[in-house]
């Protein structure tokens, strides 16, 4: 005897207040936030939630810098170790082809098209902590005021 599918809105009605995902302070008490590998703007939402979703895109950084970008494969509800695809941007790629890359992964052949902005967002921000910080050039002195006082120190 084999059960039929349980659709996503249900899934989301029963597990929305509780679930492993869920992070909700005391301090603010109506802000909600999720761990959930697969939602890109760690909020709690029904439509970022990335368990509940058949079609779900997840980006998070990579080792040697870039970014990997994981995608749940729709027929696979069932078979959660198959049900993922996985592409790898690696740091020496341009900036350019990784977000053209994560754009067309996300938006073509009809798959989350609504997400591209956002995903495109989350890349980019990955890449920016990625890069090395520059240290902050020395004040100069102005005028000649300022270069007497300095002298005289």
């Amino acid at each position: 005897m084999s059960l039929p599918n349980v659709s996503a809105d249900l899934i989301w009605e029963v597990t929305r207040a509780q679930n492993a995902y869920l992070v909700s302070r005391k301090t603010a008490p109506h802000t909600q936030f999720s761990r959930d590998p697969l939602n890109l703007l760690n909020v709690h939402s029904r439509k970022y939630a990335g368990y509940v979703n058949d079609k779900a895109i997840g980006i998070s950084p990579n080792e040697k810098g870039g970014v990997t970008v994981i995608s749940k494969k729709a027929g696979f509800a069932n078979k959660p170790a198959a049900g993922t695809h996985t592409v790898t941007y690696g740091g020496n790629k341009t900036a350019r082809k990784t977000y053209k890359g994560v754009a067309s992964q996300t938006a073509k052949s009809g798959y989350r098209a609504d997400l591209r902005q956002v995903a495109v967002a989350r890349a980019s921000a990955i890449r920016k902590s990625q890069r090395p910080v520059k240290a902050t050039p020395e004040k100069k002195l102005r005028g000649p005021a300022a270069k007497r006082a300095a002298e005289e120190k």
